[in-house]
């Protein structure tokens, strides 16, 4: 007889330990771990720039919305490697007479072709070749250029000048008296200068450093003429 109250007992126990597990299995507590994703399944797709992932509010109360970054000014670019070439406030007044008139004048052309005029001479000067220098400058230039290469010669000096790049070649003046058109270029180039003596040693430079150069050069031409060519007037160097 004892041995079936022990049986009825250990079954009403089991009963009650069911009904328990019943009513607690399927409600979430608030600390159950979230489930380990299937690795075979992939990942949902990263919401796009904008876009609030799914389910949550497109304006949440904790975020705060940042303001677009503000647009960098653009700045006038020509030639290969956005070579900075712009018409400097200085410039201005002057451009808009020469355009008024000659229509065909354009500061952006007109600076890819005074880089090219630079490159020439620069090089011409160093090699003393007169003859390209002839064609590129105007009078009073060219007899200046000329004295310098001849004195260089009689000293049994050498320069050599590697022009490395530009940085920039803004109109920085520009002018108009008459027919007569001056424009002037601010060019920033970078250079490896180097002066060697009668025995080749070096003089002045260094064939190691390369150097900022900053030439304000002045080109002139007459708006009335067929020759569309500009003529170096005037070199000098800033600071």
């Amino acid at each position: 007889m004892g041995n079936n109250y022990d049986i009825i007992l250990i079954g009403l126990v089991a009963v009650f330990l069911i009904l328990r597990l019943r009513s607690v299995l399927g409600k979430r507590t608030g600390n159950e771990r979230p489930p380990a994703r299937d690795p075979f399944t992939p990942p949902p797709a990263a919401p796009r720039n904008g876009d609030a992932p799914a389910g949550a509010s497109a304006h949440p109360d904790n975020v705060v919305a940042l303001p677009p970054p503000a647009a960098r000014p653009s700045s006038a670019t020509t030639g290969p490697g956005g070579i900075r070439a712009t018409v400097m406030p200085t410039a201005t007044a002057g451009v808009a007479a020469i355009r008024a008139t000659d229509p065909t004048f354009d500061p952006m052309s007109f600076c890819t072709g005074a880089r090219a005029a630079f490159t020439t001479i620069v090089e011409a000067f160093a090699k003393g070749d007169v003859g390209s220098l002839r064609t590129l400058l105007d009078g009073p230039t060219f007899t200046s250029f000329e004295a310098a290469i001849r004195g260089r010669a009689e000293r049994n000096e050498k320069a050599e000048t590697t022009l490395i790049g530009f940085e920039a070649s803004d109109i920085a003046g520009a002018e108009l008296q008459g027919a007569r058109a001056a424009v002037t270029v601010r060019f920033v180039s970078e250079q490896i200068n180097v002066l060697r003596d009668a025995d080749g040693q070096i003089a002045d430079g260094n064939p190691n450093e390369v150097q900022k150069v900053i030439d304000l050069w002045t080109f002139s031409r007459d708006t009335q003429s067929s020759d569309p060519n500009w003529l170096l007037t005037k070199t000098e160097s800033e600071g």
